[in-house]
């Protein structure tokens, strides 16, 4: 029985597998992030419209916390199948918590420096202002950091045999 990923594969044309065989830890890594992604707007929102309407920042920060321990089992199982080990975790929470600081300067610098908040500007635009620059930029500029440095510091092993390019093949009849 083929698993999910090779599912998956076996959808995509073929002038494309070679390229995503190739990447295929740059795609699993990005797909991990889109779904974090998700889950950090609702966290986000959700906590910027009920318990933490005049802390942003704060908001932000307990989003993507809550995102980073998701994607660690999610990246850790699946996209670069790494073996266990303590420092392992450690790293990964150590860039990751540089990871948030480098989501939430974007939000900071809008807010606080340019001074996007009300009452200098519409409530409209204050919240245009701070999902550009906590959601938007901020996690693009966080997200290149992680996967830069999950790649160089953390996730160094490769996992079990089975775990390279064979797991991205579409099972052959």
């Amino acid at each position: 029985m083929p698993s999910p990923t090779q599912r998956a594969l076996a959808r995509i044309p073929e002038r494309y597998k070679p390229f995503l065989v190739q990447h295929r830890k740059l795609v699993k890594f990005l797909l991990v992030g889109g779904t974090c992604f998700v889950l950090t707007t609702v966290i986000d929102l959700g906590l910027k419209f009920t318990v933490l309407q005049h802390k942003p920042v704060v908001a932000l920060t307990v989003a993507t916390v809550v995102a980073t321990v998701v994607s660690y089992v999610l990246n850790r199982q699946w996209s670069f199948r790494a073996n266990g080990r303590h420092r392992e975790a450690i790293l990964f929470f150590a860039v990751s918590a540089l990871a948030v600081v480098v989501n939430d300067l974007p939000l900071i610098l809008s807010r606080y420096v340019l001074d996007l908040r009300e009452p200098d500007v519409t409530p409209l635009t204050q919240e245009i202002a701070d999902f550009l620059s906590g959601m938007i930029i901020g996690t693009f500029l966080a997200m290149i950091f992680r996967f830069w440095a999950m790649n160089r510091w953390v996730f160094t092993r490769t996992g079990p045999a089975g775990s390279s390019a064979e797991d991205l093949e579409p099972e052959r009849v």
